[in-house]
C-alpha cells in the first residue's frame, strides 16, 4: 500500500504567496489547495477536508482567527498553522487558544515552515494513535465486561456506573481476593470524564512502606542518598485521571496520615519537597479486608476509612452469586476456545460439573474459576467440561458448600481421611485471610496456638504456610 499524500490548504489573499507556497509544498510531496478569502476557504475545506491549513490572519472578508474557530469545530484533528506579517502577543495567544498548532511570521522561512508542517502531521498521528489506544481500552474495560445477573452484582455495577459519571474523587471497593476489584476500577475510569487522562495502579502490599511513599508522591533531587534527580510519583503522573490503590489496608499507619491529607487538601508534596503541588485525581482504593473492622481494631485509620468510604462498593464473593457461576464458566469457556483454537471447541459444563461448580466454595472467586476453566480446556478432549478434570473432584477431597446458612460436607464415594478435611479447612482459612494466623483461627473458632499446633502436626511450618502473621 502506497503512502498517503497529505493535502494542504493555503489561505492567503496574496496570490503570489499562494503560488510560491504551492510550488514549494508540491516539491515536498504534498498536494495543495488555494483560497484567497474566508468564504472560498470554507468551501474548499468542506469539499476536500485537508489535513493541514496554512491560514493568514488578515483576509479581505474577515479575520483568520474566526475561520480558525470554525475549522476546528468542523474537524478538531486538522493542523492549522497561522501566518501573518504582524506578529504580536495578543494574536499569538488567541490563535493558540483557538487550537492553532503553531504561528509563523512573514516573510516565511521555508525551513521553519517545513519543520512546522512535519511536526504538526506527526503530532496529529500520535494523537490519533493515543485515541485509538484509549478507545480500545475503553472497549476492553467497560461495565459490559462485568458478567453477572445476581442481585448483589447488579447493585454493585449500578453503583459503580453512577460513581463513574459523578465528580466523586474517592471510592472504596471492598471484596475478597479475585472478585474483580481491578476490573471495576478500570471500568469506572473509562466510563468517566477522566478517560482521556492516565489510569495508574499500585499494589500497596507489594512494596515496603518507604518505597510506597516515594512511588506515590515522588521525590526531589537530594531528598535521600540515591535521589540523583527529581522523580514524579504516581499521584503526579495520574493528575487529571485515576489512581487505583489496591490492597490499601497494607499501607503503613504513618503513610495513611499523609494519604488522608492529600485527599482532604487535593494537594501533595514530594519527598524532600518544600511546597505543596495542586492535584486533580480520582482515588479508587480497594481492600480484601473489612476496613471498618480493621479501623475499630486500630489496624487502619478510622478518619481515612471514612474519607474513602463516602462511596463504598461491596463486590459480592462468587459463592453468593448463584447462577452467575455458570454464566462466568460459559464466558471463560468461549474465551478459551478462542485462545487455544481447539479443533473441537468446548460447548459447556457437563451436568455433573455444573453441580460441582454450584457447590464449590470458590475461595479464589472469579480468578479461581477462570484458572479452572483454562486448565479444563487444555485437558478436555470432548465437547463438555467434565468433573474428572476439576481439581476439587474426588482426589481433591470433600466439597464444601452452603445450604440455608449451614455448611454441608459432601463425602467422596471413595472416602477421605478426616485429617485431610481438617487441613483443607485450615488452608482455606489461611488463604481467605492472606495468611493471617489470628484471623484464620477466628474463622475456625479455635485459638491461634491451636491453629499453630495443627500446622506443625501436618508438617506445615508457619513460614511456609503463611506469608504474613500478626
Amino acid at each position: 500500500m502506497g503512502k498517503t499524500v497529505e493535502t494542504i490548504l493555503i489561505v492567503d489573499d496574496d496570490a503570489q504567496i499562494r503560488r510560491t507556497l504551492d510550488k514549494v509544498l508540491r516539491s515536498w510531496s504534498y498536494e495543495c489547495l488555494e483560497a484567497g478569502t474566508i468564504a472560498e476557504a470554507e468551501s474548499r475545506f468542506a469539499e476536500e477536508l485537508p489535513g493541514v491549513v496554512l491560514l493568514d490572519i488578515d483576509l479581505p472578508d474577515g479575520s483568520g482567527l474566526d475561520l480558525l474557530t470554525k475549522l476546528k469545530e468542523k474537524a478538531p484533528e486538522t493542523i492549522v498553522v497561522m501566518i501573518t506579517g504582524d506578529v504580536n502577543v495578543d494574536n499569538t495567544i488567541e490563535a493558540l487558544r483557538g487550537g492553532a498548532h503553531d504561528f509563523i511570521g512573514k516573510p516565511i522561512s521555508l525551513q521553519e515552515l517545513q519543520i512546522t508542517i512535519r511536526n504538526g502531521i506527526e503530532t496529529r498521528k500520535l494523537r490519533k494513535e493515543v485515541h485509538e489506544v484509549r478507545r480500545a481500552r475503553s472497549q476492553k474495560f467497560n461495565f459490559d465486561q462485568i458478567i453477572g445477573e445476581s442481585a448483589g452484582m447488579k447493585y454493585a455495577v449500578e453503583m459503580a456506573r453512577k460513581v463513574a459519571e459523578s465528580d466523586v474523587d474517592s471510592v472504596l471497593l471492598q471484596g475478597e481476593t479475585g472478585t474483580g476489584k481491578d476490573l471495576f476500577a478500570k471500568a469506572m475510569h473509562y466510563a468517566s470524564n477522566r478517560a482521556a487522562h492516565p489510569y495508574l495502579a499500585i499494589n500497596c502490599a507489594a512494596l515496603p512502606a518507604n518505597l510506597i511513599e516515594s512511588e506515590l508522591f515522588g521525590y526531589e533531587k537530594g531528598a535521600f542518598t540515591d535521589a540523583k534527580k527529581k522523580k514524579e510519583g504516581l499521584f503526579e503522573q495520574a493528575n487529571g485521571g485515576t489512581l487505583f490503590l489496591d490492597e490499601i489496608g497494607e499501607i503503613d499507619i504513618t503513610l495513611q496520615a499523609k494519604l488522608l491529607r492529600v485527599l482532604e487538601d487535593n494537594a501533595f508534596r514530594r519527598v524532600g519537597g518544600l511546597r505543596d503541588l495542586p492535584l486533580d485525581v480520582r482515588v479508587i482504593a480497594a481492600s480484601n479486608r473489612d476496613l471498618r473492622t480493621e479501623s475499630a481494631e486500630g489496624g487502619f485509620r478510622l478518619d481515612l476509612y471514612y474519607r474513602l468510604s463516602v462511596i463504598q462498593i461491596d463486590i459480592p464473593p462468587l459463592r453468593d452469586r448463584g447462577d452467575d457461576i455458570l454464566l462466568l464458566a460459559r464466558h471463560y469457556i468461549n474465551q478459551m476456545n478462542e485462545t487455544w483454537r481447539k479443533t473441537k471447541p468446548l460447548k459447556d459444563l457437563s451436568p455433573e460439573a455444573k453441580s460441582l461448580f454450584l457447590r464449590h466454595e470458590w475461595l479464589g472467586n472469579v480468578r479461581e474459576l477462570k484458572n479452572i476453566i483454562e486448565r479444563a480446556s487444555i485437558l478436555e478432549d470432548g465437547e463438555f467440561v467434565t468433573e474428572k478434570h476439576l481439581p476439587f473432584h474426588s482426589a481433591g477431597g470433600a466439597t464444601v458448600s452452603a445450604t440455608d446458612g449451614s455448611r454441608l460436607f459432601v463425602l467422596p464415594p471413595e472416602g477421605i481421611p478426616l485429617h485431610e478435611v481438617e487441613m483443607q479447612l485450615v488452608l482455606q482459612a489461611l488463604e481467605r485471610t492472606d495468611g493471617n494466623l489470628t484471623r484464620a483461627a477466628k474463622l475456625l473458632d479455635i485459638s491461634r496456638d491451636q491453629l499453630r499446633y495443627r500446622l506443625k502436626k501436618a508438617g506445615k511450618d508457619k513460614k511456609k504456610s503463611a506469608s504474613k502473621t500478626v
